[in-house]
């Protein structure tokens, strides 16, 4: 009898603490609170691929998040913390040829990492900073950078874009960088910036930049 009263009282804490992670992952994770921005789809483009939805989506990345609106006047829970803006939950549609449009309203430094200095998965592997077309900056010159990526293993299009985004000397004055990447057939993606300016942790990879609504976001293609 004892045994069986050990045993139930196992299988309870078990069920608590598996609840309480859920619970826990459920409250860390406010994705599914963050509002969609949908990719306008203005007619079609003639690429390699043939006829293609050209569908185009733009977004902001600011210094703080007392600017770019998307997190309230007072700057929402961080007001200090780096954000992209309108949000970072973003719908495109598939087999698409999408264009992106950013405006990088932030300073920066060097980047940890010059790999991500490049322009990767774009088409003609190319992008534009204010009009100007261009494959790499130099890695001190990075303030962010937009790089979008699948799960291995989900068994869905693997598709890697990455495109640094060159630092603002004036933060009234923004840089603008476009690209256009093709999408595939339907599934679920995650992007984020690869500049390393968070709160310390994790080498700078805490805080903002692994925080959906701010760094990090989730992009559903469909």
């Amino acid at each position: 009898m004892r045994k069986f009263g050990l045993l139930l009282v196992t299988v309870l804490v078990g069920v608590l603490f598996v609840g309480g992670v859920g619970a826990m992952f459920s409250w860390a994770s406010p994705q599914s609170r963050l509002p969609v921005s949908k990719a306008e789809v203005r007619g079609t483009a003639q690429t390699p691929k043939g006829a293609m939805p050209h569908a185009f989506l733009e977004m902001s990345s600011w210094a703080d998040s007392m600017a770019g609106g998307c997190h309230g006047t007072d700057g929402g829970e961080h007001p200090d913390w780096v954000t992209f803006c309108p949000t970072t939950n973003f719908e495109l549609p598939a087999n698409a040829l999408v264009t992106v449009t950013i405006k990088q309203y932030d300073g920066g430094e060097v980047i940890t990492n010059p790999y991500f200095a490049q322009v990767h998965g774009t088409v003609d592997g190319t992008a534009t900073l204010n009009g100007k077309q261009f494959v790499q900056i130099p890695p001190a010159k990075v303030g962010h950078t937009f790089t979008m990526h699948s799960i291995s293993g989900e068994g869905q299009d693997s598709v890697f874009v990455s495109v640094p985004l060159q630092l603002t000397d004036d933060e009234a004055v923004a840089n603008v960088v476009e690209f256009s990447f093709y999408t595939g057939a339907a599934g679920t993606y995650y992007w984020n910036c690869e500049f390393p300016c968070g709160d310390g942790t994790l080498a700078k990879f805490g805080g903002p930049m692994s925080t959906q609504g701010y760094m990090a976001g989730e992009i559903t293609v469909v």
